[in-house]
């Protein structure tokens, strides 16, 4: 199963990226097994993600932004509105990034 490496510039996949990097420079991780935990931490990811999330958010705002560039849409919005069955939230930005997920199976 092919994955994204998307999911390293989460909040999440930052810290598990710099906890490997100490763990490497201490000597306590060999590069490799770092290398082998990202590539589990993105399959992971990916399928949780697939599997486990099921809510839907409708999102308004103003389009700041937006490209598309190597198959990767990113829109970034300004006065984003989220709206789901739990609630609803404003942030002053957003970003979204979107992948083709047929890609995947390439």
């Amino acid at each position: 199963m092919a994955t994204f490496e998307l999911y390293r510039r989460s909040t999440i996949g930052m810290c598990l990226t710099e906890t490997l990097d100490q763990m490497v420079s201490s000597g306590v991780l060999s590069p490799e097994l770092a290398i082998q935990v990202l590539i589990q931490f993105d399959k992971s990811m990916t399928e949780a993600l697939e599997s486990e999330v099921k809510n839907k958010v409708s999102i308004k705002g103003h389009l700041h932004t937006y490209r598309f560039c190597d198959n990767v849409w990113t829109f970034i919005l300004q006065n984003a509105q989220l709206k789901s069955e739990e609630g609803q939230e404003t942030v002053d930005s957003l970003k979204i990034v979107a992948c083709d997920s047929k890609l995947l199976t390439q």
